[in-house]
């Protein structure tokens, strides 16, 4: 490693932690030569082999769990309760696809004028995953599990900003023995990520990110044809109807909201409430935000922690500032902290219109912002009123919701619970929200080869 792109800076302190690394072109050469020679061993390995394998990072990540998710709480400022629970999360995906995949990937018979007729999933290659810095182990174990227990070998391109998160990722399959070129660390910057997009030793892609980082990536893909799994960015909406639970709803919508100090593509970002509960929901949110402890991520006791780049904090207090000019409320925070660190306090804007930056934009922190429906209808026209389309909330009894979820235009629904991401179920979006699904079974099917076999 040669040539340096960005500095590690703790977002707690604003302290340089180190430079970022990114390989050269030498070692760059050697992991996609690597991967390829993996490939051949691997993808005739069975199930069985590839689940020892995935059970054993699993079991890794369980006993390391104190020394990694402090690795998260130092590189971008995630709490450390969370932190711990990312890593046992990525456990639990490792877990899941090593007891599931084989079945997710069992040959389907079809009938035909063949005497025996099916499709069997096959690997296809080296996959390479683009990741953020917002969940470093979850969002890395989404991306390999299913690709290496489908047969594939893995290259995971993290955000530089996380180098000792991502190294982290990688040691654990060391450790526990895997083939020499199975899951590698390249750290690169965007200039050379395109030029490996389009080696042909590289078979498929998958990122997580922004939408314009998503549509370059998919460009790439597109031009040498090669498959492309996108999971970018959300403004989703939380709709609370008059007959909700409005505790439960208050409660669920401020964990929703604050999770990784705002930092989610799938938190409640515009919660759209019905007229005749709004002023009552309003002030239960306002009541639970304001009862967060803002504070140093490595604090047992801290809820809402730093965000994880100065960048972001200041768009995201250009999103606040426009959108209170335009005539929204600010009932709680809005204002940038004095002191050490990336904070940002936890906001409330209520009153918030369609036309308005922070309904307009993604808000990827500490915002809550409320916008008020005249009725079920308006609500659904206000959710759907969106270039995103990742996930929604839907707070109303229970038949009611289900009937309301197939007419939102997002790839995944919660009706009366939280939206979140889980190993057994598909997600993904729609829309400038991305392209195909991680996750379930859906999410393996992603990067295999469905290969007709006719028998005469």
């Amino acid at each position: 490693m040669t040539e340096t792109l960005v500095a590690v800076i703790n977002p707690a302190t604003g302290e340089k932690l180190q430079d970022s690394p990114v390989l050269d072109a030498a070692a760059l050469e050697a992991a996609l030569q690597q991967a390829r020679s993996a490939y051949q061993d691997w993808k005739q390995t069975s199930f069985a082999e590839r689940a020892a394998l995935l059970k054993a990072v699993a079991a890794k990540m369980r006993e390391e769990v104190d020394s990694l998710a402090p690795l998260m709480t130092l590189e971008m400022g995630k709490p450390i309760k969370e932190a711990r629970g990312e890593v046992l999360k990525a456990a639990w995906c490792a877990e899941h696809y090593a007891e599931q995949a084989e079945q997710y990937l069992q040959p389907l018979t079809l009938a035909s004028d063949a005497s025996h007729s099916y499709v069997q999933y096959l690997p296809l290659g080296s996959v390479l995953g683009i990741l953020p810095w917002n969940a470093p182990f979850w969002l890395a174990f989404r991306f390999c599990a299913p690709a290496l227990m489908a047969g594939n070998t893995c290259l995971m391109k993290h955000d530089l900003h996380v180098p000792r998160s991502a190294q982290a990722i990688a040691d654990l399959f060391v450790q526990v023995g895997a083939p020499a070129g199975l899951m590698q660390n390249v750290p690169m910057g965007n200039a050379a990520v395109e030029a490996v997009i389009r080696d042909p030793r590289v078979q498929a892609v998958s990122l997580t990110g922004s939408d314009r980082a998503g549509s370059a990536v998919a460009a790439i893909a597109g031009a040498e044809i090669k498959p492309v799994v996108l999971e970018l960015g959300g403004s989703d909406p939380c709709i609370v109807l008059a007959d909700a639970d409005l505790d439960k709803a208050a409660d669920t919508i401020t964990l929703s909201r604050i999770i990784n100090a705002g930092q989610s593509c799938i938190a409640a970002k515009r919660i759209i409430i019905e007229d005749p509960v709004y002023d009552t929901l309003v002030e239960k949110l306002q009541t639970r935000l304001a009862a967060l402890k803002l504070g140093d991520p490595a604090l047992e006791t801290t809820d809402v922690g730093p965000m994880a780049r100065d960048d972001l904090r200041q768009n995201l207090h250009r999103q606040v500032m426009e959108t209170r000019q335009a005539g929204a409320r600010c009932l709680l925070g809005g204002e940038l902290p004095d002191g050490p660190g990336f904070f940002y306090p936890v906001t409330l804007l209520a009153d918030v219109t369609a036309d308005m930056t922070a309904a307009v934009e993604e808000t990827f922190g500490p915002v809550a912002v409320v916008m008020r429906a005249r009725d079920a209808e308006h609500a659904v026209a206000l959710a759907n009123d969106s270039r995103y389309g990742l996930a929604a909330g839907l707070w109303t009894e229970r038949s009611r919701g289900e009937q309301l979820a197939r007419r939102l235009e997002v790839g995944q629904v919660a009706v009366n619970g939280i939206v979140k991401t889980d190993p057994r179920l598909p997600s993904g979006g729609i829309k400038c929200s991305g392209l195909g699904r991680e996750l379930g079974p859906q999410g393996i099917h992603e990067f295999v080869n469905a290969q007709q076999v006719w028998l005469g």
